[in-house]
C-alpha cells in the first residue's frame, strides 16, 4: 500500500507545478492516467480519475497555494497548443527543477511531459536523486464517474482507491502555518 500512495503522491507533487497554475478546468467525470517513465525500470502505471469542476477547482487551490510558496520559479508560456512551464521547487529536503509542456484539451484529452531533476528528499524507487527523470503522463476522459466513485477518487490498476484530497490532508503543513 505505501507504495501505491507514494506512486499516487509522486503524481500530484510532479505534476503539482503544471497542473495548479490557471490551467483550464478538466471536464467532470472520469479521466484515465497513464504515467510513464523513460529509461526507469518501471512499467507504465494507469490510474482512473473521478473528478467534478469543485474538485479540480479545490486541488488547484490546495495544490496551487502550496506549489507558489515551494517554488522559487515558475515560469509559464502560453502556447498554441497548451502551456510550457520551468520550475524550480522545493517540498521538505527536496528540490526539483523541472520543464513541463502541457497540451491537448482538457474536455477529451491532454499530455504532460516533465524532464526534471531530483536533489535531496527520500529516495523514490526507481528514481535516484541526481539523475534527470522524463516522465509523461497521457490522459483521457471516460465519461462519466463509476457508480461508487466520488471526485477525487484515484483508482490504480490493482483497484486499490485512495482519494486525492487525503493525499493532501497528509502533506506536513507549509511554513509558517
Amino acid at each position: 500500500m505505501h507504495r501505491h500512495l507514494a506512486l499516487i503522491a509522486t503524481v500530484v507533487f510532479t505534476a503539482a507545478p503544471a497542473l495548479a497554475l490557471d490551467m483550464p478546468m478538466r471536464k467532470a467525470g472520469l479521466w484515465e492516467l497513464k504515467m510513464s517513465f523513460e529509461g526507469r525500470n518501471l512499467p507504465v502505471q494507469v490510474m482512473k480519475h473521478c473528478t467534478d469542476a469543485a474538485t479540480d477547482k479545490l486541488m488547484n487551490a490546495n495544490f496551487g497555494g502550496s506549489v507558489e510558496q515551494a517554488c522559487s520559479k515558475q515560469d509559464v508560456t502560453k502556447t498554441g497548443t497548451g502551456f510550457v512551464i520551468d520550475a524550480v521547487c522545493k517540498f521538505g529536503e527536496m528540490t526539483t527543477t523541472s520543464h513541463s509542456v502541457v497540451s491537448g484539451s482538457f474536455d477529451s484529452a491532454y499530455k504532460i511531459e516533465t524532464s526534471s531533476t531530483r536533489q535531496g528528499g527520500p529516495q523514490i524507487p526507481g528514481m535516484p536523486a541526481g539523475t534527470a527523470t522524463k516522465m509523461t503522463i497521457d490522459a483521457k476522459w471516460l465519461g462519466a464517474c463509476p457508480a461508487g466513485q466520488k471526485p477525487g477518487d484515484v483508482t490504480m490498476a490493482n483497484g486499490m482507491t485512495m482519494n486525492v484530497l487525503d493525499i493532501q490532508k497528509m502533506r506536513p503543513p507549509a511554513p509558517g502555518r
